[in-house]
C-alpha cells in the first residue's frame, strides 16, 4: 500500500447509516418512523399521508440511525427515487394487507439501479390480511428473494401499532451498517446532496441537505448548478441550531441566494467567485430546464404581464384550462407537474407559470390578464394579495393534500368539454373620462341594461364597431367600491384593457356560461 492512499484511508472515519423508507401508500412507512421517534410525524402532513421527503434521526444502542422517509403516492415518484439513490441501504415496507402493489415493484426497479442493500419490512403483522407466505411470494416474483426462502434479503416481520419488531429491525440496520463499513471524510470541505427547496416568505430560500462527506459550517459559501449562497443559518431536523454538520446529518441551510433544485449535488467552495465560476461551467454542459422559482419581491410591471397576455390571445377559455401553479416546495411542484402531464386530458391544459412560493400580486394580475386560474398546494398568501384577489375575477383554489388537488382539476377539464357561451348580461354608456394611463382608464356612464359587476369582461363599441376589450377591475359610486350596479345607476368604472374608450361609447360587459 502507498503513502498517499494510507493517508488518504487514515482520513476516513465511520458515519451513521442513511437508511430510506420505500414502500406503497399506507404501507405504514411514517408510522413505523413514528414508533421509532416517539412521535406521531403523519400529524405533520395533510391527510395524514406524506406528501414530502422527511429526514430524522435516532439513536439506538447507542448509535445513530439517520432515516429518510419518502411518500407512496403515485405522483412523488421523483423523490422516491432520490431517497433511493442518497441512501446507504433501504427499508422495503410491505403491508400484509396490501401486499405488493405499483410503488412497491417502482421501490423495487430502484433499489435493483441503486444496489444498495435491502431490508424488507412486511408490517400491520397484528393485522388480518393476506397470508404471510403469499406476500413473500410477491415479492420472489418481482426479483427478492427473502432469508427465509432460502435467499440473501433479511426480513422482518413489524407492527407499528404494538411496536412488534420494531427493535429487530433497528437490530438489522446496525448488523447491515457494521458490515458494508461506512465511512466518510470530515475534514474535506463538505459536499452532499439537496432533499428539498422551498422558499420562506420572510427568510428567503430554505434548503434541506444530507452531508456525505465534510463538515458544512455557518459561513461556508455553497453551490449547486442552479443556485448559490453562503450559510448564514444551520438548524437540525427538529429545528435547533447548529454550528456544523457532519456527514449523514440532514440539516435545514438559510442564506442561499435562489432556492435550488430537489435532487442537485452541493459542494462548498473557497468564494463566490469559484462557486459562480463552476456552476457556469456545469450550467453550460447541463441542457435540461427546471422549474421556475419565484423572486423574493413583490414587484411587477404592467409590460411584462401585458406581454404574456398578448402572446396567448389566439387562445379561448373554451380551449383550454389556464393556470398558474404555485407549490410549497420543488419536489412537490414537480409531483403536480407529473401529474399534469400524465392526465389524459393534458393537452388541454396549459401552464403558464409554475413556481414555488406563496401566492402573490404578480401571479393575480399574470392570472387576470391571461384569464387564467390560480392553483396553489399548501401555500400562503398575505393580506394585499387576498384583496387584490377579491377585487379581481380570478378564480384561485388552494390545497392541502395531493387527492383533492387532483380531483378538483379533473372536474375542470371535464368543463372543458361542455360549449362555453358568451351571455351578455349589462351595457353602459360613457358618460365622462377621467383619468387615463397606459392601458387604464376611469370612466364615468350610466346603466343602460342589465347590470355589472366587478371583473365582468368587457366590450367597447363606438358605434356599431367593436374598438377595444377588456375587463372591469373595479367599481365605485358615491366615492365607495361596489361589487355590483343595476339599470339606471350612474357610476365610475376603472377599465383596464385595448382599445382608448371616448366619451359616447358603449362598453357591453358578458360572461361565459356553459350548455
Amino acid at each position: 500500500m502507498g503513502f498517499s492512499s494510507f493517508m488518504t484511508k487514515a482520513k476516513l472515519k465511520s458515519k451513521p447509516p442513511v437508511v430510506v423508507f420505500l414502500g406503497h401508500i399506507d404501507a405504514g412507512k411514517s408510522s413505523i418512523l413514528s414508533y421509532i421517534q416517539k412521535t406521531d410525524l403523519t400529524k405533520k402532513e395533510s391527510g395524514g399521508i406524506t406528501q414530502h421527503i422527511g429526514a430524522y434521526e435516532t439513536i439506538y444502542q447507542d448509535k445513530k440511525i439517520v432515516f429518510i422517509d419518502t411518500p407512496g403516492h403515485a405522483a412523488f415518484s421523483s423523490i422516491r427515487s432520490r431517497g433511493a439513490k442518497i441512501a446507504d441501504m433501504a427499508v422495503l415496507v410491505v403491508s400484509l394487507d396490501q401486499g405488493v402493489l405499483p410503488q412497491t415493484k417502482e421501490a423495487i426497479a430502484y433499489l435493483k439501479e441503486t444496489k444498495i442493500p435491502v431490508i424488507v419490512d412486511i408490517n400491520k403483522i397484528d393485522q388480518a390480511g393476506l397470508p404471510l407466505e403469499k406476500v413473500k411470494a410477491q415479492l420472489r416474483k418481482e426479483g427478492l428473494v427473502l432469508e427465509s426462502q432460502e435467499g440473501k434479503i433479511p426480513e422482518v416481520e413489524t407492527s407499528a401499532k404494538t411496536g412488534q419488531g420494531v427493535n429487530d429491525l433497528l437490530d438489522i440496520i446496525l448488523l447491515l451498517a457494521e458490515m458494508e463499513d461506512l465511512k466518510a471524510d470530515y475534514q474535506c470541505p463538505a459536499e452532499g446532496v439537496v432533499l428539498e427547496s422551498s422558499l420562506d416568505r420572510l427568510k428567503g430560500p430554505s434548503v434541506k441537505l444530507l452531508v456525505n462527506q465534510g463538515t458544512l459550517k455557518t459561513g461556508d459559501i455553497i453551490g449547486t448548478i442552479s443556485a448559490l449562497g453562503r450559510v448564514k443559518e444551520i438548524l437540525d431536523w427538529q429545528g435547533r441550531h447548529l454550528d456544523q454538520v457532519i456527514p449523514s446529518q440532514p440539516a435545514k441551510v438559510l442564506g442561499m441566494k435562489s432556492v435550488p433544485m430537489a435532487g442537485e449535488e452541493f459542494k462548498v467552495y473557497s468564494s463566490l467567485e469559484a462557486a459562480q465560476s463552476q456552476i457556469q461551467n456545469k450550467k453550460v454542459q447541463k441542457s435540461a430546464v427546471s422549474p421556475k422559482v419565484e423572486e423574493t419581491t413583490e414587484e411587477t410591471t404592467e409590460e411584462t404581464t401585458e406581454e404574456i397576455a398578448e402572446e396567448k390571445t389566439e387562445e379561448t377559455d373554451e380551449e383550454k384550462l389556464k393556470l398558474i401553479l404555485k407549490a410549497d416546495a420543488f419536489s412537490s411542484l414537480e409531483a403536480l407537474q407529473k401529474i399534469i402531464e400524465e392526465m389524459k386530458e393534458a393537452n388541454r391544459i396549459e401552464i403558464l407559470k409554475a413556481e414555488v412560493g406563496d401566492i402573490n400580486q404578480k401571479d393575480v394580475q399574470m392570472a387576470e390578464s391571461n384569464q387564467a386560474q390560480i392553483v396553489g398546494f399548501r401555500v400562503k398568501t398575505n393580506q394585499a394579495t387576498l384583496t387584490l384577489l377579491k377585487r379581481s375575477s380570478v378564480n384561485f383554489k388552494s390545497f392541502l393534500v395531493i387527492y383533492d388537488l387532483l380531483d378538483y382539476l379533473k372536474t375542470e377539464v371535464k368543463k372543458l368539454a361542455r360549449k362555453a357561451v358568451r351571455q351578455t348580461v349589462g351595457r353602459l354608456e360613457v358618460l365622462a373620462i377621467f383619468w387615463t394611463k397606459k392601458k387604464r382608464q376611469i370612466v364615468g356612464g350610466r346603466i343602460v341594461e342589465g347590470e355589472l359587476s366587478t371583473g365582468l369582461l368587457l366590450d367597447v363599441f363606438r358605434g356599431a364597431e367593436k374598438i377595444g376589450e377588456g375587463k372591469i377591475v373595479s367599481l365605485e359610486r358615491d366615492q365607495k367600491k361596489i361589487e355590483k350596479v343595476k339599470k339606471g345607476q350612474t357610476i365610475g368604472l376603472l377599465y383596464e384593457g385595448k382599445g382608448r374608450i371616448e366619451k359616447g361609447d358603449i362598453l357591453e360587459a358578458y360572461t361565459f356560461c356553459f350548455n
